[in-house]
Parts: structure tokens; C-alpha cells; sequence
């Protein structure tokens, strides 16, 4: 997917605000005409009574009014409130934000380090898949949801980035980290020798914050409508298959206040050949902002941005499969 039509995807979506109208009215102010004046002098020959005013009707003050509005909505909160809930959970390796919705993470946050990479006390043998329990049952996604799906349960932040420990990488594992990804062809390559990418960064950068989730783009359909649509897999029907997937990536120089490069990539969940540039996937920050609903770097002032695929060579190194698992074990 190029640079181009991803923007007009991401852009798909935007509504264009109308413009607002004031009206003005002018009140012509009548001059004062001359009146000649008379002076009439009239004597009464019995006292005359002044009748009593009319009743003026009690009207209240905007100030009353406004401490007693006619409705409450907010009232509606005695009962709860609706959402949505975003089940932030926060573990040893990882930070999450999950979507009740689609049954998928909306992010993942990680934080890697050449030392934390170099750290290797935890074996992939030993963590096994699990539903994550801290969801509400009828909101979290079930292992039966994969079976026989066709799709890999594909991490959002890789186990191989959480090795420093047992419980770092057992975290990993929780089914709220995962989405539904080709297997051959994508998870089990060209997304995994994109994650290689992410973790050789640390050979630069002293500290690499990444940030992964899944979107659920627009296409033109034949009609040259822009739709979205997707796959849901589970019996009954639960966990949404993304079409795409995006990384966000903060590599840091390690100062007080330093540069930091920022790199945004989108790719698409198929098959992808491993010639394939990764920067044919490199889009603006902005874009998968649109695109996501989510906001990347707002605290980041620009005179600190670089941009990485500037900074680094932006490319994949390809790994075949089976030699890459002997170390992790199958995925």
C-alpha cells in the first residue's frame, strides 16, 4: 500500500465542517420631532382616586432557571456508565488499552533496550496462550475464537522483545496482546522481520518505545463507494480480524530532553513478499492518527521530531521461519 493511497483511505472518513452565518439587524433610531408645548391649567372640583395597578405576573431569574434545568441527562449515570471502557491494563513488559467492541487491543505500548534485549531468562516453551480474565467474560476474546479460524493469535508487542524475564514474556501471552493475522506470508514473515527491524534499532538508539494495534481501513468497492469491512471469527461470531496493522515507533537518543525519531508504518493483514521495501509502508504520524482515533505525540515538540527513515536505513532483514523459531519455539 503506498504512501498516497493510504492518506486517501485515512482521509476517507473526514467530514468537512460547514461554514457558520451571522445575522445582524440595524434599528433606525426615530428623531425627535418638535411639539409645540401648551399649558393648560384645570381645576378639579372633587379629589380623584389613582386605581390600583394591574398584577405583574412573577416571572424567575435566568439565575433560577439555570439552577433548574427542565432535563438531566446526566442523571442517566446513577445507573452506570455506558462506556466506552478501554480495560487499560498495565504488566511487566507491556501497556495496553483494549476494545470491547472488536475484541482486539486498540494499542500496545512496549519499551526496549539493548539491555533488555541482551537479558535472556525466560524460555517461549514455558508461556502458553490464555484469555485475559481481567476482561469481562462477555467482552474478551477466547481461545475457542482461533480454533480452526485460519488466523495465528499475533502479537501485538513479540514475545522475543520480553525475554528479560518469565513473567515479561508470560505477559505477552494474554489473548488481550493478540489479533487474528495471517499466518505464512505475514505473521510468520514479513511482520516478524519487521519486528527484527524494531528490535536493531536498539544498535542506535539507546531506547525504542513502540507502539502496535490494529485498523480497520476503508475500500472502494465496485460501485466506487468506500466501505469498511471485515472478518469475525469465533462460534458464535466475536473476535474482528483488522485489515491492517500499525507500529509507531519513538526511537529516543537517551538525553534529557533529546531528539527523538519518529517513524509510522502501516501494513496490510495478507501475504506480503519479503522484497518489499518497508518504507512502501512508512506513512505520516497524522495519518494513522486519522485513522485510528488514537494521538501519538502531542507532548513531542517539533523542534525534538526527526524523522527515522531519514535517521536509519528503514529496510527488513529476511530470517527464514523455521530457523528464526528454533529459538522461540512455534508461534
Amino acid at each position: 500500500m503506498s504512501k498516497a493511497t493510504f492518506a486517501i483511505i485515512a482521509a476517507a472518513g473526514a467530514a468537512t465542517g460547514a461554514a457558520a452565518t451571522a445575522a445582524f439587524y440595524s434599528i433606525k433610531k426615530e428623531s425627535p420631532k418638535s411639539v409645540a408645548v401648551t399649558t393648560t391649567t384645570t381645576t378639579l372640583s372633587t379629589p380623584s382616586r389613582t386605581a390600583p395597578p394591574p398584577p405583574v405576573p412573577a416571572v424567575p431569574s435566568p439565575a433560577a432557571v439555570a439552577r433548574t434545568p427542565l432535563v438531566d441527562p446526566n442523571g442517566l449515570f446513577q445507573y452506570g456508565f455506558p462506556g466506552p471502557v478501554a480495560d487499560l491494563r498495565p504488566a511487566a513488559s507491556l501497556t495496553s488499552s483494549f476494545d470491547r467492541r472488536t475484541r482486539n487491543p486498540s494499542w500496545v505500548a512496549e519499551h526496549i533496550t539493548p539491555e533488555s534485549l541482551a537479558n535472556n531468562n525466560a524460555d517461549r516453551k514455558n508461556s502458553v496462550f490464555v484469555e485475559d480474565v481481567s476482561i469481562p467474560e462477555m467482552f474478551r476474546a477466547k481461545l475457542k475464537d482461533y480454533f480452526r479460524s485460519g488466523y495465528d493469535r499475533g502479537h501485538q508487542v513479540p514475545a522475543a522483545d520480553a525475554k528479560w524475564s518469565q513473567e515479561a514474556m508470560d505477559n505477552t501471552f494474554l489473548l488481550s496482546n493478540m489479533c487474528p493475522q495471517v499466518g505464512d506470508g505475514f505473521n510468520r514473515d514479513y511482520w516478524a522481520h519487521f519486528e527484527d527491524f524494531c528490535r536493531r534499532l536498539t544498535g542506535k538508539y539507546p531506547s525504542v518505545r513502540i507502539v502496535t494495534g490494529p485498523l480497520y481501513l476503508p475500500k472502494r468497492d465496485p460501485d466506487g463507494k468506500w466501505r469498511v469491512s471485515y472478518e469475525v471469527i469465533g462460534q458464535p461470531p466475536n473476535v474482528a480480524v483488522p485489515t491492517h496493522f500499525y507500529k509507531v515507533i519513538f526511537a529516543e537518543d537517551g538525553k534529557v530532553g533529546g531528539n527523538v525519531a519518529l517513524g509510522a508504518f502501516v501494513l496490510p493483514n495478507a501475504v506480503i513478499a519479503n522484497n518489499k521495501p518497508l518504507q512502501d509502508f512508512e506513512v505520516p504520524v497524522e495519518a494513522v492518527e486519522r485513522a485510528s482515533g488514537l494521538e501519538f505525540a502531542t507532548k513531542l515538540p517539533a523542534a525534538r521530531r526527526k524523522k527515522l527513515c531519514q535517521e536509519i536505513n528503514c529496510s527488513i532483514l529476511v530470517k527464514e521461519y523455521k530457523e528464526r523459531q528454533k529459538s522461540f519455539g512455534k508461534q
